[in-house]
């Protein structure tokens, strides 16, 4: 049979079949297929099913379903597994006391730390002395230094990281004139109450103590009227009123000059005794003395008494500066003097300084080098350093000027009068180098400033150079001075001076001391931090270092 217009039936449908298959072929991936299986599918999915739980027999194999509660406590109450339970309680607390006990051993066989020491604050730094307002800074352009300008100073001051200043005397003393003198009103010329209670409002934010000298003719020829103390009763009355107000005006101390002229070690007694009564838990109150004496006997003797200063300053160590002695044995000169002196001190306190009045700013007398190791001598000795304003930058006297008598004035920058003063030129400024103010040596590393405020720092925070052992080293140099801090087991120091104007080579032993010690600080800038042998050590010219190393058991 045939279709019409002649052609074969089974020829149209075998066009048809084969037309269809293509049209298959063309369809999208994702439309529906009778080959995909059910409608919906998408093509290129794959279904297959896996016949449940069948192995190469046909069998089903038995699904795993795991212990019930019941079997479980049935096991577990087995003599086998209650045996293994406890084997492993006991194992346990075995371990456990095991380790206790070992911790027990470490503790009681390590070595105990030494019972800090009790310390008030003057004997956690250093003190800064400003005798002289007038030379400070000046607040009212008049070219005299006076309290409210002491007060604008009073970040710096805190940056030196000193724990007080000693200031003053500030009183009324027309010269040798004991009736006019006031001991309990400020000087106009510096000020008034309310300018000095400002700085000690300001001193105390600053986390700084203030201590008010009161050495009664400190304007005239003897600080005690040309008399003697001990028949002027009007005079020691006035003393103890005068104490008395200022302790209660908040003070955190008295200082009293020229004690060695009193002649009785009981006036100084009832003086402590006022300070005493002032102090609390939190505001102990300080009374230093000073003394010209310099020799240990005449200067220790005004200390005998139960009752005395708390501290005590003298100008001993201006032997060093001024001794003509050949500078090649210096360090062992100044080894055996700083020996005795704290030999002599015994338990009692010591005061370090050098410089004024007798030999004025220390950079005037001996240089910048050798001022550096001044610094780092009084900063790192078992005692309280005291330190005189300008020597932290290295401050000069006026050429020609007698230290005792000239006024010099604080540099702070290159401005005219160098800071000290807004208002006219003033006579008397010192015509110093300008690198020789706080403008220029803030920030640079390298400078006398940076260095006392480094050395200052680790002097209030190092508990070898707080309250540490004093040991003088075996030096092969007569002169180099070595001598060793060393508290208990904390970081200690090995301060090394060399006195010669020349390069020194020594050699220092001590049993305390390792092989090798690492560089704290250099007086010399260029002094890299490094680890140091002390088999022919080589210190440059006036060079002092400061080395450092750990306890070891």
């Amino acid at each position: 049979m045939s279709s019409p217009g002649g052609t074969p039936a089974t020829e149209v449908d075998m066009k048809d079949v084969e037309l269809n298959e293509m049209d298959m072929e063309k369809q999208p991936m994702n439309a529906s297929s009778p080959l995909a299986g059910s409608p919906g599918e998408k093509n290129g999915v794959v279904k297959v099913k896996v016949a449940e739980e069948e192995e190469e027999g046909g069998e089903a194999t038995a699904k795993f379903t795991g212990l019930s509660k019941e079997e479980l406590l049935q096991v577990a109450s087995t003599p086998g597994w209650v045996r293994t339970r406890w084997a492993l309680l006991i194992l346990f607390w075995l371990g456990w006391l095991g380790m206790l006990a070992g911790a027990i051993v470490i503790i009681v066989q390590a070595p105990r730390c030494k019972d800090l020491p009790k310390q008030e604050w003057w004997q956690k730094g250093g003190m800064y002395r400003i005798p002289k307002v007038e030379a400070f800074q000046d607040s009212a352009s008049d070219g005299v230094g006076d309290l409210a300008g002491l007060k604008l100073q009073m970040d710096y001051l805190s940056s030196l990281k000193v724990k007080g200043l000693v200031i003053g005397p500030l009183h009324v003393n027309p010269a040798d004139d004991q009736a006019g003198t006031d001991l309990r009103a400020v000087d106009a010329d510096l000020g008034t109450l309310a300018d000095f209670q400002d700085v000690l409002r300001a001193a105390k934010k600053k986390g700084l103590k203030v201590v008010l000298d009161l050495t009664p003719n400190y304007q005239g020829q003897s600080p005690w009227f040309n008399q003697s103390i001990l028949s002027n009763t009007d005079l020691q009355n006035k003393m103890k009123e005068a104490i008395d107000f200022w302790l209660k005006e908040g003070v955190s101390g008295i200082q009293i000059g020229s004690i060695e002229l009193l002649n009785d070690s009981q006036i100084l007694s009832d003086w402590k005794n006022l300070t005493k009564q002032h102090s609390t838990d939190d505001h102990v109150r300080v009374l230093i003395a000073s003394t010209h004496e310099q020799d240990t006997k005449g200067i220790f003797s005004l200390l005998n008494e139960t009752i005395g200063p708390d501290l005590l300053t003298s100008p001993y160590l201006q032997g060093l500066v001024k001794n003509d002695q050949d500078k090649a044995s210096r360090g062992a000169a100044a080894g055996l003097m700083i020996s005795q002196y704290i030999q002599e001190a015994g338990d009692k306190w010591s005061g370090w300084s050098v410089g004024r009045p007798d030999v004025g700013h220390l950079a005037n007398s001996m240089g910048e080098h050798l001022l550096r190791l001044y610094h780092l001598l009084l900063y790192t000795l078992p005692g309280t350093p005291f330190t005189d304003y300008g020597d932290e930058i290295g401050l000069r006297d006026l050429p020609g000027k007698p230290a005792a008598s000239s006024l010099i004035r604080m540099q702070w920058d290159n401005t005219a009068n160098f800071g000290f003063s807004k208002g006219a030129q003033q006579p008397q400024t010192n015509k110093t180098a300008s690198d020789v103010t706080v403008q220029t040596q803030r920030g640079n590393k390298a400078s006398v400033l940076a260095f006392f405020q480094q050395l200052s720092e680790l002097r209030g925070k190092e508990r070898s150079l707080l309250h540490g052992d004093f040991y003088l080293a075996q030096s092969t140099n007569p002169a180099v001075l070595a001598y060793l801090r060393v508290w208990d087991q904390n970081m200690r120091f090995l301060v090394v001076l060399n006195w010669a104007p020349t390069e020194s080579i020594v050699t220092l032993t001590h049993p305390h001391l390792p092989d090798t010690l690492a560089v704290e600080l250099s007086t010399h800038p260029e002094r890299e931090k490094q680890q140091l042998g002390l088999q022919d050590l080589r210190l440059g010219p006036s060079e002092g270092l400061m080395l450092s190393f750990m306890y070891v058991a």
